[in-house]
């Protein structure tokens, strides 16, 4: 394969991304430790390419609008429809992909299909968003298989309620039926560890652990990554790090589940949870045997796709505009 020692060193990011989409959704955490490198590599890589193959205002153009991929990310960040993750990896793609890179091997140049345009990552993004209509399709059909035939089918899945404390996403549905705001699975593993409950546990005596008096000490609530251990304890008077103040006795009176105390106590809001969701989603687990959670699949898993598509294939949305006489 033949390209630039720029292109080959930009190559560096696809595992990177790679890791960061597998680690995504796994615990949808990714440390901001991996983006720094690249940021650095490609300012290194910006200047390179300036000074030595593209001193033309075309380039500064490009680079330019390159960076409204970043502010686009930011926004859709701002109303909540990217995580932090996403906001970075897009920068990065932004910074790091402002022009289309070149590779020749076996007497072919890649990407194939390049747009008048020439800023790679509006193609990487471009991509990304048709790679992700692809999963509520396989959502539809997962759930067909399985006989779950409902309005639900293409935005979630049903699980086991005992299962939620190894999920990611958020309840869909309430006891009085479907509903998109329902609670978020990683604020209930914070309510969870904040008690020093399992899920198990609360699951089997629900009615127990409905009581606010119930709280005698409390725990780290952490920000709800999965894979961390909740603190075995009894509900009496518990060691070790607990706070055992024991609360406002007097709210507690009538807040069920703890749950106004809880969100009181923690210094987050627990991914936007208010009491009455809190409470309500406590009550639909503990009433249920399955729920409907939405996946909520991270944007690097599309973003990701999206960058190997382009690097190979090109930009698939001015093919297909191209072969319906569009472009």
């Amino acid at each position: 394969m033949y390209a630039t020692l720029p292109d080959l060193l930009r190559l560096l990011f696809v595992p990177a991304l790679a890791w960061a989409a597998y680690h995504d959704i796994r615990v949808r955490r990714v440390p901001d430790e991996l983006w720094l490198p690249f940021v650095g590599l490609a300012v290194v890589l910006l200047a390179w390419d300036y000074a030595v193959a593209s001193r033309t205002a075309l380039f500064l153009v490009r680079v330019a609008v390159s960076l409204l991929v970043c502010v686009l990310a930011y926004g859709f960040w701002f109303i909540g429809g990217f995580g932090g993750a996403d906001v970075k990896a897009f920068c990065v793609v932004a910074l790091l992909f402002p022009t289309y890179p070149t590779y020749d091997l076996l007497d072919t140049a890649f990407p194939l299909i390049r747009t008048r345009l020439g800023v790679f990552s509006v193609t990487v993004v471009t991509n990304a968003m048709l790679a992700s209509l692809a999963y509520p399709v396989a959502l539809g059909v997962r759930n067909a298989l399985a006989g779950r035939f409902t309005k639900r089918m293409f935005v979630g899945l049903s699980v086991p309620v005992r299962e939620l404390n190894r999920r990611h996403g958020s309840l869909l549905e309430t006891r009085d039926g479907f509903s998109r705001g329902g609670l978020d699975v990683d604020a209930l593993r914070m309510y969870l560890r904040w008690r020093g409950l399992t899920l198990d546990r609360l699951l089997d005596a629900p009615e127990r652990y409905r009581d606010p008096e119930t709280v005698v000490g409390t725990f780290d609530p952490t920000d709800g990554t999965v894979g961390l251990d909740t603190p075995r304890v009894e509900q009496t008077v518990p060691g070790g790090d607990a706070d055992t103040d024991g609360g406002d006795a007097q709210n507690d009176a009538a807040d069920d589940w703890a749950a106004e105390r809880f969100l009181d106590d923690i210094d987050s809001s627990a991914y936007g949870t208010s009491v009455e969701g809190l409470r309500e989603g406590l009550e639909t687990i503990a009433s249920r045997e399955r729920v409907w959670i939405t996946p909520g699949i991270p944007f690097i898993v599309p973003l990701l796709v999206g960058l190997l598509l382009a690097l190979t294939a090109g930009d698939l949305l001015f093919a297909l505009l191209r072969a319906v006489g569009l472009y």
